[in-house]
């Protein structure tokens, strides 16, 4: 479940977020089911977040560290991942997803992703997806 604290955090920027994240490194944001639609999150540190269903359509992930996160079923619907670090990213049922967003970023080869998402990359084996 979303933590609502987390997400005034996030929404007041990033630079106050990434302060957070630093001081609570073990802490794993918890922002499921969200509407984030629309927000600059540009070097945002979303490592190990869950983003499991979030709306992230416009929201602007350039540069952001989301990886080992969990994106199952997010809205990308005209997000942007330029130069985002998806290593071990689950975009599992990602949502508008395309594959011109997914190879502007950064790692995306070693992302768990839908075979029509593969971009002429092997997609990566998860055993231990739930």
């Amino acid at each position: 479940m979303a933590d609502k604290t987390q997400l005034a955090l996030l929404t007041s920027g990033v630079d106050a977020w990434n302060a957070w994240r630093a001081a609570n490194a073990d802490v794993r944001p918890e922002l499921s089911d969200l509407h984030l639609y629309g927000l600059d999150l540009v070097g945002a540190d979303l490592v190990g977040a869950n983003l499991r269903k979030a709306d992230l359509r416009g929201t602007n992930l350039s540069d952001a560290l989301l990886i080992g996160a969990d994106l199952e079923g997010a809205n990308f619907f005209r997000a942007v991942l330029d130069r985002a670090d998806l290593a071990g990213a689950n975009l599992i049922d990602a949502q508008f997803l395309r594959g011109d967003q997914l190879v502007a970023a950064r790692n995306w080869q070693s992302t768990y992703r839908a075979l029509d998402l593969a971009c002429g990359a092997p997609i990566p084996h998860r055993s231990d997806r739930h």
